[in-house]
């Protein structure tokens, strides 16, 4: 069993998982990251989503930004959402995806780019449960 798992959408993706993964291992806190697209790979998420054991998810997504809510949807258990920067809007038009949930769908959402903060949020959240 891991703390945390770490979702991003695309490889592209990897510099800020990185940085949520230094403040894991800062912390001592356990972890796993996969690359699954919920565009691309709805069943391969239904799977890993089903089989997986972690506390906390951190879902890492550009663009569209569909990854933590499709996760927040399918598990009871803590979503964290780091808009990634894009092209385009310079990543407004994903943290106005994540931040835009339907009732019933509920995604903490950091920054743009802000991988630190989304770890020190899981690490806060993991402590209520060590109090």
């Amino acid at each position: 069993m891991v703390d945390v798992s770490i979702l991003s959408g695309s490889a592209s993706d990897a510099s800020v998982v990185q940085r949520v993964v230094d403040v894991l291992n800062e912390h001592g806190v356990s972890w796993e990251a996969r690359v699954i697209s919920a565009h691309r790979e709805p069943d391969v998420l239904d799977t890993y989503l089903r089989e997986c054991d972690s506390k906390i998810f951190i879902a890492v997504a550009g663009l569209s930004a569909a990854l933590p809510g499709v996760v927040a949807s399918r598990t009871s258990r803590p979503v964290i959402g780091v808009p990634v920067s894009g092209k385009l809007m310079g990543g407004l038009d994903a943290l106005l995806s994540i931040v835009q949930m339907p009732k019933g769908v509920p995604v903490a959402c950091v920054g743009v780019d802000n991988g630190e903060n989304a770890a020190l949020l899981a690490i806060r959240i993991l402590s209520l449960n060590r109090a």
